[in-house]
């Protein structure tokens, strides 16, 4: 595969992308359903898959949990393919309109953004993802997934081509390019054949997209996530959501990095912890929490919170605990360390929940709720293609609506604009 073996596909890519904007919604909605039920039938052949790329990773990489597919995963991202495809599409859909002085006619409508390319590591699950929401929204799309996940995204995306060619679509609507990083940058530089990146992974890599990119960029930024649990906490909902929230997939962007505690419940803070010593989460202490911790939480999971510490994605069994004198000192904590994707506050004091829902800058601030929750499925959006950190165009996660543009409309009877 050389540069413009990748060139000519983008190409054809981009030539589908205008065919997809006059196949009939039925068709879409048929064709998505269909995908899902051949994924369901299909679930050995990409577990095979999927086993060969599980064999090249060690157990232990926090990389590993995302990407790894079972059985009920595969349910689960054919369920979510449904779920698109039952939801209504947003192209067409008009935004505004109003009859100007002149007698212009003007509307402003949502129309597709033509080609997204998603750069992601590894977690299989974009692609059918990134197919399907692509798809529905008449987007053709470009995927570039990492090595360690390549023969799981070869497998998945040959149903997707199967599904199209069935329907006599043009399976070049998606293309996944090869793994090896020295073809990034042909991705990045393709202006005019792919109309907007996504990076869906690691620091660097966003990183990377940003200063290489000659297209627009959408960032789906790391997770670095904080629990704030307030001195009016109901203590056992505390400790449950707190639990939940790290340990219920340690590896995914939404997991718990840090836990704020006002000082106040320093005397009920084995309770709050308990769960996690149950699950062996390793614990970076400050100097209050850590003399609080210390006769109750097992010392070989009780370190010592560094400086650095604190802008960690774990993306495992371990985070942070700092003790805080007041609401406004976990903010200002957040402020300084979050990354702008999902906080939260437990209290039942209902002025300082709506003061941090006001006053926290991220694409997702909760009350009393685990911050597993952050998932485009989990928000009725069918599934996603990424949580946008940003804040033009789209934030949070990313939907239907989200892989969409605008256009105005003009309708006259001759006017012209005088001199």
């Amino acid at each position: 595969m050389t540069e413009t073996d990748i060139l000519q596909n983008l190409e054809k890519t981009k030539a589908v992308s205008y065919a997809l904007q006059d196949l009939p919604e039925e068709t879409i909605a048929t064709v998505l359903t269909d995908f899902a039920d051949r994924l369901r039938k299909s679930t050995l052949h990409v577990l095979d898959a999927n086993e060969k790329d599980l064999a090249r990773m060690e157990r232990n990489d926090p990389l590993y949990d995302r990407l790894l597919l079972t059985e009920s995963r595969i349910q689960t991202i054919a369920a979510d393919v449904e779920h698109v495809a039952a939801l209504p599409s947003p192209v067409g859909e008009t935004r505004e309109r109003r009859t100007l002085e002149n007698g212009l006619d003007l509307s402003r409508v949502r129309v597709p953004l033509g080609v997204v390319g998603v750069i992601y590591e590894a977690r299989p699950n974009v692609t059918p993802d990134v197919f399907s929401l692509c798809f529905r929204t008449r987007n053709a799309c470009v995927l570039r997934g990492g090595t360690a996940a390549h023969e799981t995204n070869l497998a998945l995306l040959s149903l997707a081509h199967e599904t199209l060619a069935q329907h006599g679509i043009d399976p070049a609507a998606v293309y996944l390019m090869p793994p090896a990083r020295d073809f990034v940058p042909v991705m990045l530089q393709a202006y005019g054949l792919v109309d907007v990146v996504i990076p869906r992974g690691s620091q660097g890599l966003i990183d990377f997209v940003r200063e290489n990119a000659s297209i627009p960029v959408i960032e789906t930024g790391r997770g670095v996530v904080h629990i704030y649990a307030d001195k009016n906490a109901d203590i056992a909902m505390a400790a449950r959501v707190i639990d939940n929230a790290k340990t219920r997939r340690p590896s995914v962007c939404n997991a718990l990095d840090t836990l704020l505690v006002h000082e106040a419940l320093l005397p009920q803070i084995e309770t709050l912890v308990a769960p996690l010593a149950e699950k062996s989460v390793v614990i970076h202490a400050d100097l209050i929490a850590a003399a609080a911790l210390k006769d109750i939480y097992p010392a070989s999971l009780l370190r010592a919170a560094e400086a650095a510490d604190y802008d960690q994605e774990f993306m495992a069994l371990r985070m942070n605990l700092r003790i805080v004198p007041s609401q406004a000192e976990a903010m200002a904590h957040i402020r300084q360390h979050g990354s702008g994707h999902t906080e939260a506050i437990l209290t039942r004091d209902e002025a300082a929940a709506d003061d941090f829902l006001r006053r926290v800058d991220a694409s997702t601030v909760m009350v009393n709720a685990s911050t597993a929750f952050t998932d485009g499925g989990q928000f009725g959006l069918g599934a996603e293609i990424g949580i946008s950190t940003q804040k033009l165009h789209a934030r949070g996660p990313m939907g239907l609506a989200a892989l969409t543009s605008t256009k105005w409309l003009l309708r006259g009877d001759g006017q012209i604009r005088p001199a």
